[in-house]
């Protein structure tokens, strides 16, 4: 198991955000662009994840059967003008831009690069950190990522909304942001010089990722360092596994997920398979610093041990819900233990709701993240796409964590300086006490 220790104070994985929080630093960047944090150590990052990614409950929607949005296919043209900020006066003022631009800006901009800025601006104007436009060459790379595999550094990236920098919350062992030495909490200041104060963590990704066997540099706060430290990394094909397998004494089973991707449903498949043909008597699932995933993948997962009935259900802004159930038929058959922490979240926080709410295991940690609303992808006649925040999920019973995160049945901080020190890890420990007064002989 190989864990990286530190977080931040009011942290955040990958696309998950403190809404009121964020709106006062927007605020605040009219006052100043400097780097203040508030550093604690607490949480665990998960190694061996799933890297550079986009991480929320989502959906994906294939482009050849998306006819959800035709931002600029030919069923625009059916919107009401005026209901619609396509309207002939923004039509002219849009052009007098334009003619400015053309006539009076010193560097050089394309015509579909102006194009493109309007798509960008109009859903960044939502204000919603997790809604984003996607150019046709950025949405296939949002597809060929939930496959597990792309071609950057191995890090994994999150939003850090007291700086509003991004930063690194882990590597993949064995991966070039492993061995360029980069480590969980260094805040990117830059990419390739470029400053990314500001930047959503869609932004940063695009820039790290790239061709195979190509550079990048990011230029890296770190707790500890005056100055600031540039750090060349050579991309690479990364291969990421998201559940991780370990059989302890006495039966114990420990299977840790990272990430909720494609490749995950069929990974702790077969990893909980595994466990039952070597004697499994308990279970301890690891759900710490999990930043969520796709939807099917968790749900498919918690269809292999819940008991009949809803696994989570979610209601639009127009109040039509749409549920998610289990039959039951896989239930676990052994004592459970979900451990959890503040940077667990989204889809985490879905499979950890649903074990809390039925009383089929027991919550360790510290309180989970609390986003609770979902994503969509929706695909555009020319390629392109957007992802949109489009309803809250509830638990099973009915909880809204959104903001509000999932307290554990047992409170246990991390013992982060033991971890630090000599990799002992006093949640698990706690975990294994639990099952161990649970297993049957």
């Amino acid at each position: 198991m190989n864990n990286i220790v530190r977080d931040v104070n009011d942290t955040v994985e990958t696309e998950y955000t403190d809404y009121e929080m964020l709106r006062q630093l927007n605020e605040q960047k009219r006052e100043s662009r400097g780097i203040k944090r508030n550093w604690f150590a607490g949480g665990m990052i998960a190694g061996l994840t799933i890297a550079l990614l986009i991480s929320c409950v989502v959906y994906l929607i294939s482009l050849k059967n998306s006819t959800d949005v035709g931002l600029i296919g030919k069923d625009a043209a059916k919107t009401e003008q005026s209901d619609s900020v396509v309207n002939p006066q923004m039509e002219q003022k849009l052009k007098v831009l334009e003619d400015s631009i053309n006539e009076y800006y010193l560097g050089d901009i394309s015509k579909e690069e102006l194009e493109e800025g309007l798509y960008y601006g109009l859903v960044e104007a939502t204000g919603d950190p997790y809604s984003s436009y996607f150019s046709a060459e950025e949405l296939q790379e949002l597809q060929e990522s939930t496959s597990g595999i792309y071609y950057g550094i191995g890090a994994y990236v999150g939003l850090d909304t007291d700086t509003q920098y991004c930063k690194i919350t882990g590597t993949i062992p064995g991966t070039p942001a492993e061995e360029a030495g980069l480590k969980a909490e260094d805040l990117i200041v830059k990419v390739d010089g470029q400053d990314a104060y500001g930047m959503t963590t869609t932004e940063i990704v695009e820039l790290i990722k790239g061709e195979e066997n190509t550079e990048v540099v990011l230029t890296i706060s770190r707790i500890g360092e005056e100055d600031y430290l540039d750090i060349t990394v050579t991309r690479r094909r990364v291969e990421a596994p998201t559940v991780n397998y370990e059989m302890f004494d006495d039966g114990m089973a420990y299977i840790q997920i990272t990430q909720f991707e494609e490749v995950t449903t069929g990974q702790f498949e077969e990893k909980l398979e595994q466990a039952r043909a070597e004697g499994m008597k308990g279970l301890i699932i690891d759900l710490r610093s999990n930043p969520g995933g796709t939807l099917h993948s968790v749900v498919q997962i918690a269809r292999m041990i819940l008991p009949e009935g809803l696994v989570v259900y979610m209601e639009d802004k127009k109040g039509k819900r749409e549920e998610y159930a289990c039959d039951g038929r896989r239930q676990l058959e052994v004592p459970l233990v979900v451990l959890v922490n503040e940077n667990s979240a989204s889809a985490a926080e879905i499979l950890a709701g649903a074990v809390k709410d039925y009383g089929i295991g027991t919550l360790v940690g510290t309180k989970t993240f609390g986003k609770g609303i979902v994503q969509k992808v929706f695909g555009i006649t020319d390629g392109s796409g957007v992802k949109l925040t489009i309803s809250h999920y509830y638990t099973p019973k009915g909880n809204d964590i959104h903001e509000v995160g999932i307290e554990p049945d047992e409170v246990l901080e991390l013992d982060a300086e033991s971890y630090v020190k000599d990799g002992s890890d006093n949640q698990l420990e706690r975990a294994k006490e639990i099952l161990s007064g649970e297993i049957k002989e």
